[in-house]
């Protein structure tokens, strides 16, 4: 089964960018459909962005659409999410997910496999 670790978090003031990234130790990671999700304090997880397996079409968050990107690179094995022109209600876990499902999907049931999450906190 594929493990997965995420990386990338940490504090950005608003306007900001950072790059997460999501290893799936050593599996091939185009064959799997690839997600993001985040939860705020408070709140329940929400999607934020997917890529397809072995295609690569991409799938976005209407509130993420134009400033977030999800890419992957099968060389490294590893899924990015770049995020750019961040505001302070991106604060949240961001977690990465693996699913077999062949079309990028929002819904969460749909991914079988999680990491454990990396903060990103946006500040004012």
């Amino acid at each position: 089964q594929v493990q997965l670790i995420e990386s990338g978090g940490g504090l950005v003031q608003a306007g900001g960018s950072l790059r997460l990234s999501c290893g799936t130790s050593g599996r091939t990671v185009s064959d799997y459909t690839m997600g993001w999700f985040r939860q705020a304090p408070g709140k329940e997880r929400e999607f934020v962005a997917a890529i397809a397996r072995i295609v690569g079409y991409t799938y976005y968050a209407d509130s993420v659409k134009g400033r977030f990107t999800i890419s992957r690179d099968n060389a490294k094995n590893t899924v990015y999410l770049q995020m750019n022109s961040l505001k302070p209600e991106d604060t949240g876990l961001y977690y990465c997910a693996a699913s077999t499902w062949s079309a990028p999907t929002g819904n969460s049931g749909n991914y079988n496999t999680w990491g454990q999450g990396t903060q990103v906190t946006v500040s004012s």
